[in-house]
This record gives C-alpha cells, sequence and structure tokens, in this order.
C-alpha cells in the first residue's frame, strides 16, 4: 500500500472514530435527560429537559468530533445527531419501539426541522471543538502570522487622495 491510500483509511478511521464517540455522547445525553425528540404529546412536552436535549446534547456531543478528528471535524459534527435521532424515529416509525398511547410520531418534516436545529448545535461544538485546537478561530493561528514590519511591508504603501479618484501624490 503507498503513503496517500495510508494516509487515506487513516482519515477514514479517525472520521468513524470521531463519530461513533459523538453518536455515544449524544445517546448517554438523550438517556440522562428521558426525553425523545421524535415523539410529541403537547405542549406541555417543552420542558428544560428537552431543550437540553435539543441544544446542550448535540453541542457537546460536537466537541470531541471536532478535538480527536482534527480540522474539518465541525462537518463531522453535524451527522452525530441525524445518525441518532434517525435511528430512534425509524425505530418507532417501522413498529420496534413503543410509545405511549397519549404520544403521536412527529410528521417527517416537523421532526426534520427539530433534527435540523440539533445538527446545528452540534455543528457549533464542532467549531468551538476546532477553536480549541487551533487556539484562534480563522485560517491562520496567531503563531504563524506575518508580524507588521516585515520584509513583505518594508516599503510605504503610495498614499491616495480621495478627491482624485486614486491618482498618486
Amino acid at each position: 500500500m503507498n503513503g496517500k491510500i495510508k494516509s487515506r483509511l487513516l482519515d477514514v478511521l479517525m472520521a468513524t472514530i470521531a463519530i461513533t464517540v459523538g453518536v455515544v455522547i449524544n445517546v448517554v445525553g438523550d438517556r440522562w435527560t428521558g426525553v425523545q425528540l421524535h415523539i410529541f404529546s403537547g405542549i406541555d412536552y417543552f420542558t428544560y429537559d428537552w431543550a437540553i436535549t435539543l441544544f446542550l446534547v448535540p453541542f457537546v456531543a460536537g466537541l470531541p468530533v471536532a478535538l480527536i478528528y482534527g480540522f474539518g471535524g465541525k462537518l463531522l459534527a453535524f451527522f452525530v445527531p441525524f445518525i441518532v435521532q434517525g435511528y430512534k424515529y425509524l425505530d418507532v416509525y417501522y413498529g420496534s419501539a413503543a410509545i405511549p398511547e397519549d404520544v403521536k410520531l412527529l410528521p417527517l418534516m416537523y421532526w426534520f426541522l427539530v433534527v435540523l436545529i440539533a445538527m446545528e448545535f452540534a455543528g457549533i461544538g464542532g467549531l468551538v471543538g476546532e477553536i480549541a485546537i487551533k487556539k484562534t478561530y480563522g485560517r491562520t493561528p496567531r503563531h504563524l502570522r506575518k508580524k507588521p514590519g516585515n520584509a513583505l511591508l518594508s516599503e510605504p504603501l503610495p498614499i491616495a487622495d480621495s478627491a482624485s479618484s486614486g491618482v498618486e501624490k
């Protein structure tokens, strides 16, 4: 095997490990709160635990995805809530998991809106994880930025007059 294939296989392995860790954290968080985002029983169903399950659990699950995978982990973090909530939705939809009588399964479009919000918060968690890796936000870390006064900016720049439409004086 050449080095390029090994590098690609290592990337796939690290992505699989990162997503698996994120899925495990998301499942543990969902079980900890006891809320199922794919079912609905009325307006009283929206509690603090529901908000924690929708916002905080995917955010926390997105952090280690970026920390494990590295740069590009914020994109992988989007898959974590979709995998977890998609499995739960299909489990109830096909009748493998039972739900109480007074509870309904969300219609697919409403469920997708809820999962989209969870995916966004997982992406924010992945972004925070990448910032923690790089120690800055942007394209270049602070220690690699050019300092003022280096060779590129040794000549003074020409000054333009605003009245003369950019003609040098």
